[in-house]
């Protein structure tokens, strides 16, 4: 297994896990301390295990609208966006985030698709004038999430913190670190996600450095150091797709109902066909959110019951901290998908119910101590 580069912190204070191919901290304190951390103060997670490449050339801004659903081309400077990857017949090659850094672009995917992702790009690069370079192994990245996010990193930086817009990005300099700081994030939660260049596995000081400056600097905000456990239960209970669960190469954005990904009014697009097809016709599957009525916890996997028919499956579920339930998402026809809909999930044979919700599952800003503690930062 590959190690990060802060393994030695993370060997020493946390509990570890295979995930990609990576040892990676499960949890540190515990997945619900961390996870309410995130949710009411801050966290900060090491997210080096994802990956990330430059795309550079003349043809950038075209070769991206090519193999990308969305429309980075249209992106401003510094600007970023949310997208997939897709393959001929729409289905999900990964989803990423493309950035516009004005000289190239910064695209950033899943660590399960490092090695996937890198190869179909550079297999579509031929035609294009460009270059695709993978630097996940000489950058690292670390995520500061939470309503505190900001009051953290603000005693580290000059400029002001507020005035950078979502998924928008800036080069700032952080405790004397030059730093990609981006405006984004998988918690569900304010926050920014910090990529430093020139860093390696043998050579790892600065993302130590940058580490231990933002564990110091929400000291006062009772920041923890976060690990995968946290990572999940936070990205479902803002119902925020993975990848390997939602998002398969069976599974379409539409499906998916991630709809805003995908431009249909681009000439063309990897999958486009295919896409403006099932525009057309409709998805005989689609994601929803449950929460459960009775007591239990659903996982990925178990079925989904319409009376005595099985109609789908879970793909992510678990307990939330939050919520103190079980919820989790799935896959059911339309006619199944509207709020308010009674079905079952099988759990340990037993059939409990559930009931069909909106996704997030909670709301942000119906929890008045979030906002009064982003007030007094």
């Amino acid at each position: 297994m590959r190690e990060l580069f802060i393994h030695e912190f993370h060997k020493t204070h946390g509990n570890l896990t295979e995930f990609a191919g990576f040892q990676i901290p499960l949890w540190y304190e515990g997945v619900i301390p961390e996870h309410m951390a995130v949710r009411e103060n801050v966290g900060l997670f090491d997210t080096s295990h994802m990956g990330r490449a430059i795309i550079a050339g003349k043809n950038s801004a075209e070769f991206l609208d090519y193999v990308t659903s969305r429309d980075p081309s249209n992106l401003n400077p510094f600007q970023g966006q949310y997208s997939t990857i897709c393959n001929i017949k729409g289905g999900i090659i990964d989803d990423l985030t493309v950035y516009n850094l004005e000289d190239n672009y910064l695209i950033v995917y899943n660590a399960a698709n490092r090695i996937k992702d890198f190869k179909w790009l550079v297999s579509h690069a031929a035609d294009f004038d460009v270059e695709v370079k993978d630097v996940s192994d000489e950058t690292c990245m670390f995520a500061l999430q939470g309503p505190k996010a900001d009051f953290t990193l603000q005693k580290l930086v000059n400029n002001e913190l507020h005035k950078i817009r979502r998924y928008w990005v800036e080069w700032l300099e952080i405790g004397g670190l030059k730093a990609l700081v981006m405006k984004s994030g998988y918690t569900g939660e304010n926050g920014f996600e910090i990529i430093v260049f020139n860093v390696t596995i043998a050579n790892p000081k600065d993302a130590l450095k940058l580490w231990h400056s933002l564990l110091k600097a929400g000291k006062e905000s009772q920041i923890k150091p976060c690990g995968l456990g946290a990572r999940d239960s936070l990205r479902l209970e803002a119902g925020m797709c993975l990848y390997g669960n939602e998002l398969t190469e069976e599974i379409t954005p539409f499906e998916a109902k991630i709809d805003f990904v995908v431009k249909l009014s681009k000439e063309d697009f990897i999958g486009r066909s295919a896409l403006a097809k099932q525009n057309e016709r409709g998805v005989t599957k689609i994601r929803i959110g449950l929460k459960m009525v009775d007591p239990g916890i659903p996982r990925q996997g178990y079925a989904i019951i319409s009376g005595k028919k099985k109609v789908g499956f879970v793909t992510s579920g678990g307990f939330s901290p939050l919520l103190k339930c079980g919820i989790a998402m799935g896959y059911v026809p339309p006619n199944l998908s509207h709020e308010g809909t009674c079905l079952n999930i099988e759990v340990r044979k037993k059939k409990l119910e559930a009931e069909v919700i909106k996704m997030p599952f909670y709301n942000v800003d119906s929890y008045g101590w979030k906002r009064k503690l982003v007030d007094s930062s």
